[in-house]
């Protein structure tokens, strides 16, 4: 069976689930059952969907992926591009207090400070100055232009919150000891909107609970969620289980990073060259395809040279060869190196899971074909190799080589390329700045940090009965929507 990008497979267009399209909407996001409560700044899936649920930032996303007002209700940007002023709704939180610009402030200071030793920390590193200009105007400066700025505001882990509140736009509850979280909407006069008398009648309350991704198909088959979120490449196989006439499987057109991080330069991965001759021999086509999937966007780059204003190299890396010459090649580099007593073998870490099973199998099966032997590390175990599997927050090549800063110790990393991202940051000129990012990238390829796949898969299991659901390329689908009435 294939599946296509961004909506797939079969149409269920009126099955019903557990709410039957009114009552409760039930959820299920795929991982640990205490995902969905988790604080701090490194969030699952889970959390980061509570999160933006109930402690929306100035700004959000929509159910496409497009950045709409929150606590903002409008804003502008200045002609040069380093001054953001948004005006405040007029918001209370949750015991009625007016939020302000100085609230907004310092929420936004303590956020930047929390998030210092993260990559979503550098992300925000243009960020120069954050002001309250007025009671409900605040203006946020940065040391350069930054399109997608707007983007990162509206990242779940820049919500709102004062003590244990968060400014919405949902309220959670949960039973002592229960798994599962109640969102209920607020109601919109407390958001800054105007009043709706039927607002209770007709707001539907979200319950989600994190399972694993075995029993979020099996409760999705069984008629017991409406709604799964959060499957990845790992899991996929399991997404073919059940009957499709119960719903449909819809995947993300998702932007980021699937690959493999080298943690380790030792022994066959001490040279750079052999760190390639492994990339090289990956059919990437053939691996993808074991798994059904079509439409899937391979790279052999670290930044996909789409990503800049005039793709500065060629789509592919090796100049379109056939696999078959690069593993001609890849394989002398590894016969050059090995010998008696050195034996090229590579241990590789992968989440548990059919995806998992089915990717070392792809794997080991190419790099068998250069003399390379593969072995899966155990739990706890050092490996050489780890599955790096992230969605990308906004679309630039910062985004994708400050996964890579030497700072967040991920793996290998280029401390020129560090360097010349650093120089971007106060860059003015777009033209520059973009050259800067390319050498930048140029260092993180020539030091072979990194084993690009390509992009990340992410899929959902979307029963008939949902509305506001629409594939996107962030992969994040916000569950405030969902209990928004349609009429």
């Amino acid at each position: 069976m294939r599946f296509w990008f961004p909506l797939i497979a079969a149409l269920a267009t009126w099955s019903c689930g557990p709410s039957g399209g009114g009552g409760p909407v039930a959820v299920a996001v795929i991982g640990a059952p205490d995902d969905p409560f988790e604080q701090g700044v490194r969030l699952s899936p889970a959390a980061q969907h509570m999160r933006a649920a109930t402690r929306e930032g100035l700004v959000a996303l929509d159910p496409v992926g497009q950045v709409v007002p929150a606590i903002a209700e409008r804003w502008i940007v200045t002609e040069d591009g380093l001054s953001y002023i948004f005006r405040l709704r007029d918001s209370t939180w949750p015991g009625g207090d007016e939020i302000t610009a100085a609230d907004v402030r310092e929420q936004l200071r303590a956020g930047l400070v929390r998030l210092r030793g993260t990559s979503l920390g550098l992300d925000l590193a243009k960020v120069r100055d954050i002001r309250a200009m007025t009671g409900r105007v605040i203006e946020v400066r940065l040391s350069s232009p930054m399109p997608d700025f707007l983007r990162l505001l509206a990242q779940p882990e820049l919500g709102l919150v004062r003590g244990s509140n968060g400014a919405g736009p949902m309220a959670m509850s949960r039973d002592e000891d229960s798994t599962v979280a109640r969102l209920t909407a607020l109601p919109p006069e407390s958001r800054g909107l105007p009043a709706r008398e039927d607002w209770e009648d007709i707001a539907r309350p979200v319950e989600v609970r994190a399972l694993s991704a075995r029993n979020a198909v099996a409760a999705f088959a069984r008629g017991e969620v409406d709604l799964v979120l959060g499957g990845t490449l790992i899991d996929f196989p399991l997404a073919e289980v059940g009957p499709l006439s119960r719903g449909t499987i819809q995947v993300d057109p998702a932007l980021g990073l699937l690959g493999l991080v080298v943690r380790r330069e030792t022994g066959f991965l001490a040279d750079p060259a052999r760190r390639e001759a492994l990339s090289m021999a990956i059919d990437r086509t053939a691996l993808i395809r074991s798994f059904g999937l079509a439409g899937w966007r391979e790279s052999s780059w670290v930044v996909p040279s789409e990503i800049f204003t005039d793709a500065p190299y060629p789509e592919d890396r090796w100049n379109g060869a056939s696999i078959e010459e690069r593993r001609r090649a890849a394989a002398a580099r590894v016969s050059a190196w090995a010998g008696p007593g050195r034996e090229a073998t590579v241990r590789l870490a992968l989440p548990s899971g059919p995806g998992g099973d089915l990717l070392l199998r792809e794997l080991a099966s190419a790099w068998g074909e250069i003399g390379v032997s593969v072995r899966r590390a155990g739990k706890g175990e050092a490996a050489d190799l780890e599955l790096r599997d992230t969605l990308a927050r906004y679309t630039s090549a910062r985004w994708y080589l400050n996964q890579f800063n030497c700072g967040l110790n991920a793996g290998l990393c280029a401390p020129e390329a560090d360097e010349l991202v650093r120089q971007s940051l106060t860059e003015r000129d777009a033209a520059a700045r973009e050259r800067l990012l390319i050498e930048a990238h140029a260092a993180l390829v020539e030091r072979e940090v990194y084993i690009p796949l390509g992009a990340p898969v992410r899929w959902s299991l979307v029963r008939g009965t949902i509305r506001n659901y629409l594939p996107n390329v962030w992969g994040m689908h916000p569950l405030f929507p969902l209990s928004e009435p349609t009429t």
